[in-house]
């Protein structure tokens, strides 16, 4: 009984890092580090990390335009993790430059940096690896990703 009182109670872990390329790495290793406790499949475990990669380096190829002068904004990227029960809440936010269409942006292949040879599959690979995906954005404050995935099967209680 202790175990399941445990596994119910909530946990959380906010992290803001620099916007750069190296950071993309290290936010799919905390998202792994801290499902571990949840007990996840290989599977489970590869589809979060797949989907925080792309959150993530959606937010540093995407929101931040580094010709500009980077003096005007901190160029950073916010991840909070929480989990309770069975699900783990993902929430990726950084304060770019927004999306102007984000039903567009959410299309299959659809990309504003084709010159940079981006597929156009990050929200499409985070909508097939996560159980919900939700994207808020406003013009020139930035982009809110929040992403939601069920670890394992939930446990069934049986009365008699």
């Amino acid at each position: 009984m202790k175990e399941k009182n445990r596994i119910e109670k909530e946990n959380h872990l906010y992290i803001k890092f620099p916007a750069v390329p190296e950071n993309e790495r290290m936010a799919r290793m905390i998202a792994a580090a801290f499902l571990t406790g949840m007990n996840p499949t290989l599977e489970e475990l590869e589809d979060v990390k797949t989907a925080v990669s792309e959150a993530v380096t959606n937010c540093i190829i995407h929101a931040y335009d580094r010709k500009s002068d980077r003096s005007l904004k901190k160029e950073e990227v916010e991840m909070i993790l929480f989990r309770k029960n069975q699900e783990c809440h993902i929430t990726i936010t950084d304060y770019g430059k927004g999306i102007q269409n984000i039903k567009q942006a959410m299309e299959p292949l659809y990309t504003t940096k084709s010159e940079e040879e981006r597929s156009g599959m990050g929200f499409s690979f985070m909508e097939a690896f996560m159980h919900e995906l939700e994207v808020e954005s406003d013009s020139g404050k930035g982009t809110t990703v929040r992403m939601m995935k069920r670890i394992g099967k939930p446990e069934i209680e049986i009365s008699e």
